[in-house]
């Protein structure tokens, strides 16, 4: 991928690479979150299009339904499919300062960005959650 671009004192350093489903139309979205020490992070949810994520301080829990809990740490890329997957934790997993990240959320043509799914669809989903472990 590197060789595409001119020889100049630049560098790219490639965090990560995917190939998701981006429908036509869609929006894209840049943000920074900001979460407190200790902070959960939004409740469980899903967003109708991929997102993808830059660490930029701080350790937060991340979890996508269907895969066990992980740690993601300053420095690391992260992202998610969207669509029907749930995304049950960010937590700032710091209990003594602030976690931020960046994200770039691909919104899907008449969607909203994020919805959250009721107790009863998550009790009904909640066989396809990983066991949870302890993540430090």
């Amino acid at each position: 991928m590197t060789d595409q671009f001119p020889k100049t004192s630049s560098v790219l350093s490639m965090l990560l690479s995917a190939t998701p489903p981006i429908p036509a139309g869609s929006d894209v979205m840049t943000a920074t979150v900001e979460l407190p020490p200790g902070d959960q992070g939004t409740p469980p949810h899903r967003h109708s299009g991929p997102v993808f994520g830059y660490m930029l301080e701080g350790e937060m829990i991340f979890e996508l339904e269907g895969e066990p809990e992980r740690l993601i740490k300053a420095g690391d890329a992260f992202w998610e499919p969207g669509g029907d997957l749930i995304h049950y934790r960010a937590a700032n997993n710091l209990p003594d300062a602030w976690s931020r990240f960046v994200v770039v959320m691909i919104c899907a043509p008449g969607q909203d960005m994020m919805t959250f799914p009721d107790a009863e669809e998550l009790a009904a989903r909640a066989h396809l959650r990983a066991p949870r472990a302890v993540v430090r």
